[in-house]
């Protein structure tokens, strides 16, 4: 078999393009994940909050129970029956956060579960108030055990971002789909797709890392 990357040198400005829209709408849903998964994590820590409780765990269980493509084409495709028309990209962020938020809210859940119950009795015991003790010092301790769980997370994240060029998001696969339409070199666009994807998901791992030895030699751990 022969291989010509001719197409992948002449696209590389297109390819460019769509991995900084990728790094843009996976940052987006990284942030929105975040925000929503610790409102919905803290939400799922006290069942006697009935309604809360039961908000949380409906949508965790509706999130976590429904493919990601069709959450997406929900928001696309399924709005606009309402009469709400959203931007692509936006669609794309808020799908993929809202996503993420579920699996970010179990990951919150049990990194905060995993503290001893003891030091907040204790915190609450010299008359610190619980969202003072939590915020203070249930946590800080947390948020270290949470990094591993999370790396994984951003990082399926990175890879589900694909998921977005059939909203037609000019993301890294929709680019590289555009390159393969007119060149026909598909195996050969793809494995820079691949390529791509490797280098960004390998970058994400070394920073959480970095961030977790941070975290450990700042005494959290």
């Amino acid at each position: 078999m022969d291989f010509d990357f001719s197409p992948v040198w002449q696209g590389w400005r297109e390819l460019a393009h769509g991995a900084l829209v990728t790094v843009e709408i996976t940052v987006g849903a990284i942030i929105l994940g975040c925000l929503v998964g610790l409102a919905v994590g803290l939400g799922r820590l006290d069942p006697k909050r009935r309604l809360v409780y039961a908000a949380c765990t409906a949508y965790v269980g509706f999130i976590r129970g429904t493919p990601l493509l069709v959450q997406l084409f929900i928001w696309f495709f399924g709005l606009p029956h309402f009469g709400i028309n959203l931007p692509a990209f936006f669609c794309g962020v808020v799908g993929m956060g809202m996503y993420s938020g579920a699996y970010v809210s179990e990951i919150v859940r049990g990194a905060i579960q995993s503290i001893d119950r003891g030091q907040m009795e204790a915190a609450r015991s010299l008359g610190m108030p619980y969202r003072v003790a939590m915020r203070e010092i249930v946590i800080p301790q947390a948020a270290i055990r949470m990094i591993p769980p999370l790396g994984n997370e951003f990082i399926a994240l990175i890879k589900n971002s694909s998921l977005v060029s059939l909203l037609t998001i000019a993301d890294l696969m929709h680019e590289g789909q555009k390159i393969i339409s007119t060149s026909y070199r598909s195996l050969e666009v793809y494995l820079a797709i691949a390529l791509i994807y490797f280098v960004l998901t390998n970058l994400t791992g070394l920073a959480l890392r970095g961030a977790e030895r941070r975290l450990a030699a700042g005494g959290l751990a």
